[in-house]
């Protein structure tokens, strides 16, 4: 299974000083503990990192630490150009593909495995996890508009898993009708074609603000 690692965010959220990935939660960098995750997945046999140029020097030293062999692929201004790149980066021989947030340091290797198995079976597919407070919608002026089911709603998360020439072809479109999406699932939607979910653990938080790294830093010294 191939793996994208998007790592080209700016991390502005983090006010930190530095690429967010970087920073030390748990003793050990945000993307040590992801990659860490990963080198324990049986399923992925070829990764490749998409950040930002700026950052690779750092990022590749913490890539030696983990004994991982990667790919670096140049990132884009937004997540879908950074993916979008990292497509391209792929083996031509690649058939299938999970795109993973390097912030999600807390990703455990059973859902990656559980989401190849997955997308091996023709399944695009992404983790995610229900809703547990109450959604609003609000209108520009900030009054409520709707309250929609909760029941119905969930927080997609990554992984995400896809066939590559689906993804590329999705990718493709998007670009010809100016589609602009948070996630690549979405593209998929637009295009009518299913994706199912798969629920992963609540601990499997992106790590965005300060506040996450604490959560962060509890849950992984817990798991040690």
């Amino acid at each position: 299974m191939h793996l994208l690692i998007a790592a080209a965010g700016s991390g502005s959220r983090m006010g930190a000083h530095c690429n967010k990935l970087l920073l030390d939660v748990a003793g050990r960098s945000v993307l040590s503990w992801t990659l860490n995750s990963v080198k324990a997945s049986t399923s992925i046999d070829w990764i490749g990192i998409v950040g930002q140029p700026l950052d690779k020097a750092a990022i590749l030293s913490v890539v030696e630490e983990c004994a991982l062999q990667i790919h670096w692929i140049d990132g884009g201004s937004t997540r879908q150009e950074s993916v979008q790149r990292g497509l391209n980066g792929l083996p031509s021989d690649a058939k299938y593909v999970l795109i993973h947030d390097a912030a999600r340091c807390l990703v455990e290797p059973k859902l990656l495995n559980q989401c190849a198995d997955l997308v091996k079976e023709g399944i695009a597919v992404v983790a995610a996890t229900p809703v547990t407070d109450t959604i609003k919608q609000v209108s520009k002026d900030g009054f409520i508009t709707a309250t929609p089911d909760r029941s119905e709603l969930w927080a997609a998360q990554t992984p995400q898993g896809f066939n590559v020439a689906e993804l590329k072809n999705a990718h493709e479109q998007a670009l010809k009708h100016n589609w602009s999406v948070t996630d690549d699932a979405a593209l998929f939607e637009k295009l009518g074609r299913a994706v199912k979910i798969l629920e992963s653990p609540s601990s499997n938080i992106k790590v965005t603000t300060p506040f996450d790294l604490i959560i962060a830093e509890a849950l992984l010294f817990k798991r040690a």
